[in-house]
């Protein structure tokens, strides 16, 4: 659903920004395996990736956001903010995750290891702006997540830090510039995507991770970013 206000288009479901961009064969190398939940496809992902996120179909500030993981044949456990939950057969665990979702709809994530700051997950928001029919870069930072929890936002406690810092902090000063230049090319290449379908945007921020093999990934474009 794309809705237009006074400050710029909204388009506020994020499978449906997430299948835009896949339809570019450079973005999609940086979009992590995602499908919208389900039994079938949460049971797949676990035995394909180990790990996998879950987070509402619509939403921001990394609420309601879980994290599920695979440990053994049978074996699982699920994180929602502090709390980690243990249990003996998937069927217990989706129950369970069931009832933290209520009537919201929902989107499954590979998993992604994030480089950390001392042994805290950092991601990165590139907040990209359109003035006078030009796009500019209004931020490009990184966000540390607070002690115990795997979300960064800033509503859940996380950290801001420029996003030189962070990635010299996370894996090393050498690697600032070409990271940043990874960073800019996709949110380049991804508004000329969105904007090909969809017009009236003026603010777009982007959310990027790099993994502890120093690959970037995508994680999710916002139309209304805080």
């Amino acid at each position: 659903m794309a809705v237009v206000r006074g400050s710029g288009r909204m388009l506020a479901n994020k499978m449906s920004k997430t299948n835009i961009l896949l339809t570019n064969s450079e973005i999609a190398e940086h979009i992590p395996p995602t499908r919208l939940f389900s039994a079938d496809n949460l049971s797949e992902m676990l035995n394909q990736h180990g790990m996998v996120v879950i987070k509402p179909l619509v939403g921001s500030g990394g609420a309601g956001v879980i994290k599920v993981k695979k440990k053994h044949e049978s074996r699982y456990t699920f994180t929602y903010y502090t709390s980690t939950y243990k249990f003996e057969s998937f069927d217990s665990m989706f129950s369970k995750i069931r009832k933290y979702m209520k009537k919201k709809k929902y989107l499954i994530q590979k998993g992604i290891h994030l480089a950390k700051v001392n042994g805290r997950p950092i991601d990165y928001r590139v907040k990209y702006v359109k003035e006078h029919g030009r796009w500019r870069y209004a931020a490009i930072v990184g966000r540390i997540a607070r002690a115990g929890l795997f979300v960064t936002n800033l509503q859940r406690g996380g950290r801001l830090v420029s996003g030189s810092k962070g990635i010299s902090m996370s894996i090393g000063a050498s690697y600032v510039r070409d990271k940043k230049r990874q960073m800019r090319r996709l949110t380049e290449l991804s508004t000329r995507v969105l904007e090909s379908r969809y017009h009236g945007m003026n603010q777009l921020g982007y959310d990027f991770g790099i993994d502890t093999n120093g690959k970037i990934w995508m994680f999710e474009v916002n139309t209304r970013p805080q």
